[in-house]
């Protein structure tokens, strides 16, 4: 399975968010930054994600975005159904459609079967897990690694 970089760049970006003190934020060009995307294309992200529910975004001089506190525990493998979309692993009916495509192909159903199973895997982990299990390879010595981006090796950034 290939993640779409849209979904890729919204789990990493919820992992950043989430692994920063309480109260801080970042701004979209911050977050690309981190993420080593366009601030355009983030700003795509984030809009999806606040649409969902999963990133809160401050408007304003002191503004940015964060991750709230209920996005913690959601679902990975639901986040990524949602910025996934309902498309399918392979295009059958597209530009070129497969002759297999008008006979039931058994392939197509197949690969939808394995897309539902991959985020069947992560339905039972949460952002709050990733952060946590990375947080903690990252810094395999120390106790108390939260409140800043480095423990997750990321570059500095400037915060809000």
């Amino acid at each position: 399975m290939h993640l779409t970089t849209f979904a890729d760049l919204g789990l990493r970006s919820m992992m950043i968010l989430g692994d920063l003190p309480e109260g801080q934020r970042l701004t979209i060009s911050a977050l690309a930054q981190a993420t080593n995307a366009s601030d355009n294309h983030l700003a795509r992200v984030t809009a999806k994600l606040v649409d969902m529910g999963m990133v809160t975004s401050v408007r304003g001089r002191n503004g940015g975005v964060y991750l709230p506190d209920t996005a913690r525990g959601a679902s990975v493998g639901q986040i990524l159904r949602e910025l996934e979309g309902p498309g399918e692993v392979v295009d059958c009916e597209g530009n070129k459609p497969c002759p297999l495509a008008s006979r039931n192909c058994a392939l197509r159903h197949r690969l939808a079967a394995a897309r539902e199973a991959f985020f069947v895997e992560l339905d039972g982990d949460t952002i709050e897990d990733l952060v946590r299990v990375t947080r903690a390879a990252a810094q395999p010595n120390s106790e108390d690694t939260h409140g800043s981006s480095a423990p997750l090796g990321l570059p500095k950034v400037r915060t809000s």
